[in-house]
């Protein structure tokens, strides 16, 4: 969608930085920050500087993330009891498109966090070692994760073989092809003498290459280029599958899975420089001629792949953003374990908080504090409208419910409706940041044409 209003697109911005940092509430910052910018209108009609304004909103913050932390509760899980980690994944997946089948999903995001997590260090690097695929066909049941890796390429000849078994892989980003010079070149062929020593040159050429790789003890060659019609003729014959145009970031995550090591000339092969893997075999799909690679029994099991089934391609890609959505959610609370109570649960606490501080400040700074405890409002709004519910009068009910019953969760705490507290402080922290940048900009100046 093209946006063309500047103070949009920052929104726009806000919420990438949101799904980029964190990977979730993308959603909650942007209703916050727009909120924000509803009451600084307010506040700028009754005559109120920015800069103190801003200040307010800054102080506001800084009570709402403390309260935050104050009522926030603590999670715990193991390797073995990931009941907790289960619950957060389905309060991400019980709103998408993925709610029918969001127990399956919700395990299998669990899953893949706790086979890549470094506990030590608390990280979970999901860029580099989970891989989400999706392939058209089937149901979004037929979701499952791979212990490997997925590639979406398959064996370069009909007659190599559909499985290897104990792979010893050599990684190539150097193409089977004869060498060429560096420079611009013009090679002139005047009879068929020379045609046929071309060829035998060629051929010789392809069958160092080959032997090269035999010699290391490999059983199958992954290769990021590709090779002509000789060349893949004689690795058949030699008995040697491989695998052809694999892209940098699969064959990086191949690397990866089977602590192999990347090699860009032939000449620098070595036994060491393979990967393992338990098999690797070749898949099809249905009745049509649709293959793919399944790297499994890794050396390194820290590398999965999560592959999506649907019925129509936006189907995959609505299921893979909710899967990113789940993962993210999973992995802060592996980094972080401490949790707020969703529901509007912790806006309505936080406005509480910030509304009462406001009453304990002297200066015009109140009016700003105040006016962020009604910003915070809008997030519990906007739920109770989207649930049929009277906005009002259900925000009125629930904050009176939180005073009198001195609870800041209410029932949301048996309903398993979590939210990582990291997410929750991060949409408080950017949305305040937006909002105090664009007070700063006096006016916006955009250059017309000349006709």
């Amino acid at each position: 969608m093209e946006v063309e209003h500047q103070i949009a697109k920052l929104l726009v911005q806000l919420s990438k930085s949101q799904d980029d940092e964190i990977g979730d509430g993308t959603t909650g910052v942007v209703v916050l920050a727009g909120s924000l910018l509803e009451q600084c209108e307010n506040l700028l009609d009754r005559g109120i500087h920015p800069i103190r304004i801003s200040d307010g909103f800054e102080r506001a913050c800084k009570v709402a993330v403390d309260h935050l932390n104050e009522i926030s509760d603590v999670v715990e899980f193991t390797k073995d009891n990931t009941d907790n980690l289960f619950k957060t994944a389905m309060t991400c997946l019980g709103s998408k498109i993925v709610s029918k089948h969001h127990e399956q999903f919700a395990k299998i995001a669990v899953d893949a966090v706790l086979s890549v997590a470094d506990f030590d260090r608390k990280d979970v690097n999901i860029d580099e070692l989970i891989k989400v695929d999706g392939k058209v066909g089937g149901s979004l049941a037929d979701t499952s994760l791979v212990q490997g890796v997925v590639v979406d390429k398959d064996m370069s000849h009909p007659q190599m073989p559909r499985e290897v078994r104990d792979a010893k892989i050599a990684i190539l980003t150097c193409p089977f092809e004869p060498p060429k010079p560096k420079t611009k070149h013009k090679l002139d062929i005047t009879s068929v003498e020379e045609y046929k020593k071309l060829q035998v040159y060629e051929r010789e050429k392809f069958e160092e290459m080959i032997k090269r790789v035999k010699d290391t003890g490999a059983n199958l060659v992954i290769c990021q280029w590709g090779f002509d019609d000789e060349a893949n003729h004689l690795l058949m014959q030699n008995k040697l599958p491989a695998v052809r145009w694999v892209g940098g970031q699969e064959i990086e995550l191949i690397a990866i899975a089977t602590n192999g090591r990347i090699v860009p000339r032939f000449e620098d092969l070595r036994p060491e420089k393979l990967g393992t893997a338990g098999v690797v075999r070749e898949v099809s799909f249905g009745t049509t001629k649709d293959r793919m690679l399944i790297i499994e029994e890794c050396s390194n099991t820290r590398a999965v792949t999560i592959f999506v089934r649907g019925s129509n391609k936006m189907i995959i890609d609505e299921a893979k953003r909710a899967i990113h959505d789940a993962l993210c959610v999973v992995r802060n609370i592996v980094r972080d374990n401490r949790v707020v109570y969703g529901g509007g649960a912790a806006e309505i606490s936080c406005s509480l908080a910030v509304s009462k501080a406001a009453d304990q400040i002297s200066s015009i700074e109140q009016h700003a504090v105040r006016a962020f405890s009604y910003a915070l409002d809008a997030i519990p709004l906007a739920l109770a409208e989207n649930s049929g519910l009277s906005p009002i009068e259900t925000l009125a009910d629930i904050k009176s419910r939180q005073v009198t019953e001195n609870n800041s969760r209410l029932d949301m705490k048996e309903k398993f409706v979590y939210d990582p507290l990291i997410s929750k402080r991060q949409q408080f922290l950017l949305a305040t940041q937006l909002v105090k940048m664009i007070l700063k900009i006096d006016d916006v100046i955009t250059s017309g044409t000349v006709e």
